[in-house]
């Protein structure tokens, strides 16, 4: 009849494929466990500073500090699916030749629903520059806290918390003494 090697071929292969439907119907019931999560952002204040660039010592480059507050409660993205969030603040902006400018200026990682409920006072944790070296006459941005929910199977999944409810402009650089 069948010699033991086939016999555990056919029994993995079962397993095998029982093990994939199983995560196929677990990746795909992330989707019906979809939530909102809700948050408050606000900026304080911009500082743009014109410095000397790194590279190049005798050209300028302005550089914006962002002072910004925010209170997030994102525990109802957690479920039995998610492994952990990546959140992060976001400038929103049109340079001077026109082009649109998505700029990350703070992230955090979150891993368990107990440290969900986000509350911080603070200023960017990169820095934030425009290729043109300079803020002067670009119009004003907008501020979003974004989130990427990165489950244990399935795709990943974005979202946003909040956004400021006005554009805030660039102040005019002051030297660095």
């Amino acid at each position: 009849m069948h010699s033991i090697f086939s016999r555990i071929n056919n029994g993995s292969a079962f397993l095998s494929s029982c093990m994939m439907a199983l995560l196929a119907a677990i990746a795909l019931s992330s989707f019906l466990f979809t939530a909102n999560a809700e948050g408050d952002l606000s900026i304080s204040s911009i500082k743009v500073v014109s410095s000397n660039a790194r590279r190049y010592p005798n050209k300028k480059q302005d550089l914006a500090f962002i002072n910004f507050n925010i209170t997030a409660d994102l525990s109802p993205l957690f479920h039995w699916n998610t492994k952990q969030l990546f959140l992060y603040l976001e400038a929103e902006y049109v340079n001077k030749q026109g082009v649109k400018n998505e700029v990350v200026i703070w992230d955090r990682i979150i891993r368990r629903k107990e440290d969900a409920f986000v509350k911080f006072v603070g200023k960017n944790k990169y820095m934030f520059r425009d290729i043109s070296s300079s803020f002067k006459g670009v119009p004003p941005a907008n501020y979003s806290l974004k989130y990427n929910i990165m489950p244990y199977v399935g795709v990943l999944q974005y979202g946003e918390a909040a956004r400021t409810t006005k554009e805030v402009a660039f102040p005019e650089p002051q030297s660095r003494l």
